[in-house]
C-alpha cells in the first residue's frame, strides 16, 4: 500500500432506519498514522457511520476499502479480524481479573497444556510499556483509574487484535486533565507508529490540542472534512449547528416582554451548584414567567444541569433553593413535590412508555407524585387525559392509543401532557423538540412562550440555535462543562456562537 493512499476510505455511504435516513453518501477517509476527529450533535450520523465500520450495521448502498482493498465488514468480530478495534466510554473488560488476564484474555501462553503466568505477565507487561505505561500488570484492573483501564483496552486492542484502526469513543468524558494528557501522549505515540485514530469527542479544546484533521456530519450528511490547523474555531461550531459565519442577524424575539428584566424573587436559584467530572460549580436564576435558554454543543453540560435542578444527580457543592426554601434532598419524587419537572432529553429511553396508552403515559407522574396508595380513578384519569389531548392538539383517535404507535411529534406532546399534568412552577425541557417534523417544532415552542406568559418558570434546551434564541428572554452558554457566560434577549447568534467556540 502507498503510504499517501488512504488507510480506510468509506465512500457513498447510505443508511436509513424506518422513518429515519440516518446517512446520506456520505464519504470519509483515514490516513495511515493520524488523528482524525469525527465531530457533529446528537443525530449527527457519527454513530451510525461508525457501526458501518465496525460491522454492528450494514449500509444500503456505498463502498469500504481497507489497505486500497475492498471490504465488507460482515460483524464486529470480523472488523476486529480486519484489524479495526474500537474503545468505548465505557470499558468492556474485566475489572476483577489482573491487568495481564485482560490483555491476555483468549491468547495466553501455555506450558504443558496450563497458563504460563509468568510468561503472560512479562508479555502483558511489554505490550502496555509499548505505551509508555509502567504498572504491575499483575493487580487487579479494578485497582487503577479508568484512564489506565483505557489504556488496558488499547494494549489489548494493539497486541491481540492487531489493531491498525483505532476507534476511540469519547474516551475522554470520565477522565480528569492529567488523565486526558495521558491518553494524549498514548494516542501521538501510536500515531507515529502509523496507526490511524478516529477519535470522537464533544471537547473542542481536545479536538484542536491532538487531532490532525476534522470530519463534521449534520442531520446524517456530510459538511466536510478539514485540515484542523486551518479550520477556526468558530468555523467548526457554525458547521456542526448549521449557522453561517457571516451571519450577523439576531432572531426577531416572539414576546415584547424579553427586554424587561425579571422582577422579584426568583423561583429557583443555584449557587455554585456543581458535580465533580460531570459539571463545574455555576449560578443560574429562574423567575416566574421567563424562559432561559441553555445554550451549547452536545457535552458541554446542558442536561447535566437539567439533572441537577431536577434531581436525577445530586450535587457535591453549592445550594440549590427552589421556591425560597434550601433543597435538602435530591431526587425527581421530591422535585415533583417541589413543583419542578424534568422533560428528558432521550423521549424513548426515559421519556414515553410505549406499550402503554396515551393515558397511562399522561397520567405517570401525577400517579407517582400523589404516591400509589392514593390512586386515580379510571375516570379522572380519561378526563384528564383528555383535556391535555385537545390542549396539545394531540393526533389520535382515543385515549386508549399505544404511544408506540404514534409519530415523534405526538410522542414528544404525549410527554409534555405528562408534566403539565403536575402544574409544575419550573418546568425543564431538555431537547423538546428533537427528532420532530417543523409543524410539531412550531407547536411545542409556542406552548413555552404561551406557559411562560401564565407565569411559568421554564428552562429550553436545544441543539437549535435558532430555538433557543427564538424563545428565550435569557440565554446561559455552556462550554467544557462549565457556565461560559450569560445574556440577556437580544444577543445576536454570533455573539453565542464565538462564547461556545472560546473565542469570547
Amino acid at each position: 500500500m502507498d503510504e499517501t493512499s488512504p488507510l480506510v476510505s468509506m465512500a457513498g455511504i447510505s443508511k436509513s432506519f424506518p422513518g429515519v435516513v440516518a446517512l446520506q453518501n456520505v464519504d470519509f477517509t483515514l490516513r495511515r498514522g493520524e488523528i482524525h476527529a469525527l465531530m457533529g450533535e446528537n443525530g449527527a450520523g457519527k454513530s451510525t457511520l461508525i457501526k458501518i465500520l465496525t460491522g454492528a450495521e450494514h449500509p444500503d448502498s456505498g463502498t469500504i476499502t481497507l489497505e486500497g482493498q475492498p471490504v465488507q465488514v460482515r460483524s464486529p468480530q470480523h472488523s476486529q479480524e480486519l484489524g479495526i478495534s474500537t474503545v468505548y466510554q465505557e470499558i468492556n473488560l474485566c475489572t476483577n481479573i489482573s491487568v495481564a488476564e485482560n490483555i491476555m484474555l483468549g491468547r495466553e501462553p501455555r506450558r504443558f497444556g496450563r497458563i504460563d503466568w509468568k510468561r503472560m505477565n512479562q508479555q502483558a507487561s511489554a505490550a502496555i510499556e509499548r505505551l509508555g505505561i509502567d504498572i504491575d500488570v499483575t493487580r487487579p484492573l479494578g485497582a487503577y483509574s479508568v484512564a489506565i483501564q483505557q489504556m488496558v483496552a488499547i494494549t489489548r486492542a494493539l497486541e491481540l487484535l492487531a489493531a491498525k484502526v483505532l476507534i476511540l469513543d469519547e474516551p475522554t468524558s470520565s477522565l480528569d486533565v492529567h488523565e486526558t494528557g495521558l491518553l494524549f501522549d498514548v494516542m501521538r505515540k501510536l500515531r507515529s507508529e502509523g496507526i490511524g485514530i478516529i477519535f470522537i469527542t464533544h471537547f473542542l479544546d481536545q479536538v484542536y490540542q491532538v487531532t490532525d484533521r476534522i470530519t463534521v456530519l449534520r442531520n446524517g450528511a456530510l459538511v466536510g472534512t478539514f485540515e484542523t490547523a486551518s479550520l477556526l474555531r468558530i468555523e467548526l461550531v457554525a458547521k456542526m449547528l448549521g449557522r453561517s459565519v457571516n451571519e450577523l442577524d439576531a432572531l426577531a424575539k416572539a414576546r415584547s416582554a424579553q427586554e424587561t428584566a425579571p422582577a422579584g424573587a426568583p423561583v429557583a436559584a443555584a449557587r455554585g451548584l456543581g458535580l465533580a467530572g460531570f459539571l463545574e460549580p455555576l449560578d443560574l436564576e429562574l423567575h416566574a414567567g421567563e424562559v432561559l435558554g441553555l445554550a451549547g454543543l452536545l457535552g458541554s453540560g446542558r442536561t447535566e444541569v437539567a439533572n441537577l435542578l431536577f434531581g436525577v444527580a445530586a450535587p457535591d457543592t453549592g445550594t440549590l433553593t427552589v421556591g425560597g426554601r434550601k433543597v435538602e434532598q435530591f431526587s425527581p419524587g421530591e422535585s415533583l413535590r417541589r413543583g419542578v419537572a424534568l422533560c428528558p432529553e432521550d423521549r424513548k429511553a426515559a421519556g414515553i412508555v410505549g406499550d402503554l396508552t396515551i393515558r397511562e403515559n399522561i397520567i405517570l407522574a401525577l400517579q407517582a407524585r400523589y404516591g400509589w396508595f392514593r390512586f386515580i380513578s379510571t375516570p379522572k384519569q380519561y378526563e384528564i387525559a383528555q383535556k391535555y389531548i385537545d390542549l396539545l392538539g394531540i393526533r389520535t383517535p382515543s385515549p386508549d392509543q399505544l404511544v408506540k404507535n404514534l409519530r415523534g411529534g405526538n410522542q414528544q406532546k404525549v410527554i409534555l401532557a405528562r408534566w403539565l399534568v403536575t402544574e409544575p412552577q419550573l418546568f425543564i425541557l431538555d431537547e423538546p423538540t428533537r427528532g420532530i417534523d417543523v409543524g410539531a417544532k412550531a407547536e411545542i415552542q409556542k406552548l413555552v412562550l404561551e406557559l411562560a406568559k401564565e407565569g411559568m418558570s421554564v428552562v429550553f434546551i436545544s441543539s437549535e440555535l435558532d430555538e433557543v434564541l427564538r424563545i428565550s428572554d435569557r440565554i446561559a452558554v455552556l462550554r467544557d462543562r462549565r457556565k461560559a457566560a450569560e445574556y440577556a434577549g437580544g444577543v445576536s447568534d454570533q455573539t453565542i456562537m464565538h462564547t461556545i467556540a472560546g473565542d469570547l
